[in-house]
């Protein structure tokens, strides 16, 4: 199978990058910084494509190295937030407009344009599968305060629903994906044991949503997931 992956030099998407092909496969990289898992040797290509997501020429980037090679599954990964929005001190009426516009640029727009570029390489696939990474907070009734992320994660839920019209007729399904606090510091690599005692079972080990993943990579063309919502299990505010 050929993967790209679109935010993919840590964390989330480092761990889409190692956990979802086997061997053979092949994988685009698409990020800002060189990812570590290029010295990996495990019988499993992987090409990296420098791109910045926040300028408007990284989704044409993307295309030219991708050059007409079918591509069987596209994750778009990227997201960004307000600098201090995951902390107590969080201050909305402090945001930085130029904050604000890059937010909603890499987490909306950049997936808007990254998703029209790769459309042709898309239909060449026999059972092509999008996957839009949202967030708990892109839902109703979450308790962020974080204005311009949450409005992000929302469009991304928007994004999908329109995409998966457009792409109804070629048989391309469009998966979005709201998960809930990740724990991404911890690599993917050192399993999920280590996860779980770090954060105590609360929050979500990257291999879960890798096997979700992949588990969605797997359906037939006669079937799509339109949306999960995968909050950590004692999170009492999802």
């Amino acid at each position: 199978m050929n993967f790209v992956v679109v935010g993919a030099s840590k964390g989330l998407g480092d761990a889409f990058v190692k956990g979802l092909p086997e061997k053979g496969d092949h994988v685009w990289i698409v990020s800002r910084n060189r990812p570590r898992s290029l010295k990996l040797d495990d019988g499993i290509h992987r090409t990296w494509i420098q791109a910045d997501l926040s300028q408007i020429t990284s989704s044409d980037q993307i295309a030219v190295e991708l050059k007409d090679v079918p591509i069987d599954v596209f994750i778009y990964n990227a997201g960004i937030w307000e600098k201090e929005g995951f902390k107590e001190h969080y201050d909305f009426e402090k945001d930085d407009p130029k904050d604000i516009e890059n937010i909603l640029y890499v987490n909306t727009t950049s997936a808007i344009l990254c998703t029209q570029k790769i459309l042709p390489n898309l239909k060449k696939s026999k059972n092509a599968k999008v996957i839009l990474i949202g967030s708990n907070d892109g839902n109703e009734n979450n308790e962020s305060k974080q204005v311009t992320y949450v409005a992000s994660k929302f469009g991304i839920r928007g994004i999908g629903n329109s995409l998966r019209e457009n792409l109804r007729e070629h048989e391309i399904a469009v998966t979005c994906i709201n998960p809930g606090e990740i724990a991404a510091t911890i690599p993917y690599e050192e399993g999920l044991e280590k996860a779980l005692a770090t954060y105590n079972n609360r929050r979500i080990p990257v291999q879960d949503i890798v096997s979700l993943v992949k588990t969605i990579t797997t359906l037939s063309k006669a079937s799509c997931v339109k949306e999960i919502t995968m909050p950590a299990m004692l999170d009492t505010n999802a």
